[in-house]
């Protein structure tokens, strides 16, 4: 069985908006509020981020639910229904907002870590219900593809891991685990075999050095368009932040 590449880019792109909007929402709550600067503020942010982790989270993760059951339907097989991964908790959440501050004060960065948090949802009932039934999975490269989601999909279709714990989720990153339970199903499109050469070809004698390789790679043929989005991104930063100037001088 082949899954369309339409039905698929359809879950990404529902996945995506679901991210999304926790991460706009995120966004906007920096603007309005600003940084933290008190105990008070850092706890009203961490709240805050964490009620968005858990309201998309469990919408990211019954999408993947349903995604899951759809296959295993297809596949003409009778399961159990999916069953949704816990949502990342307030210590975890509070970690990587906090780690994120650490290191930029951006609020476009700080605003994707919860984003990410969202997909990890997603992704971890995707892997819980894989090992569950002894299903493969496989990482499917979408839209923007990184050096690293190369490597992962080089990989091809392997059992499913013993941790149900997604490692690598990047908070501007389409690509997503599919599970497949028959060993005839692939995704429209998915050619691992590519990505392996795309992957051996590259320079360096080690994992790490073969990633930055194909990272160099990647920045050159995409520099401009990679530099227009940092523009943009600039520029809608800067919008933000006057207009909250211009509401705090109206206050």
């Amino acid at each position: 069985m082949q899954i369309p590449r339409t039905a698929w880019n359809k879950y990404i792109e529902m996945l995506s908006k679901i991210s999304g909007k926790a991460t706009s929402l995120m966004s906007a709550y920096i603007t309005k509020h600003g940084l933290p600067e008190t105990t008070a503020q850092r706890q009203a942010l961490l709240d805050y981020a964490n009620s968005l982790t858990l309201k998309y989270g469990e919408g990211a993760a019954e999408l993947a639910c349903e995604m899951y059951d759809t296959l295993g339907v297809l596949e003409g097989l009778i399961l159990p229904s999916a069953e949704p991964a816990e949502v990342m908790d307030y210590g975890d959440v509070a970690k990587a907002i906090n780690g994120t501050m650490k290191h930029s004060q951006d609020t476009e960065v700080i605003s994707s870590v919860v984003g990410r948090m969202v997909k990890q949802a997603n992704a971890d009932t995707m892997l819980k219900n894989a090992k569950r039934d002894h299903a493969e999975w496989a990482w499917i490269p979408s839209g923007d593809t990184c050096a690293f989601c190369i490597a992962l999909a080089s990989r091809g279709w392997q059992p499913a891991p013993k941790s149900t714990h997604a490692e690598h989720i990047h908070s501007n990153c389409d690509c997503n685990y599919a599970i497949r339970h028959n060993p005839q199903t692939t995704v429209e499109g998915y050619e691992p075999e590519e990505y392996l050469e795309m992957y051996q070809d590259a320079d360096g004698s080690s994992p790490k050095a073969k990633i930055n390789a194909l990272r160099r790679e990647f920045y050159a043929e995409n520099r401009e368009k990679i530099n227009a989005q940092k523009r943009d991104a600039y520029e809608k930063r800067k919008e933000r932040e006057s207009d909250k100037a211009e509401e705090t001088n109206v206050d």
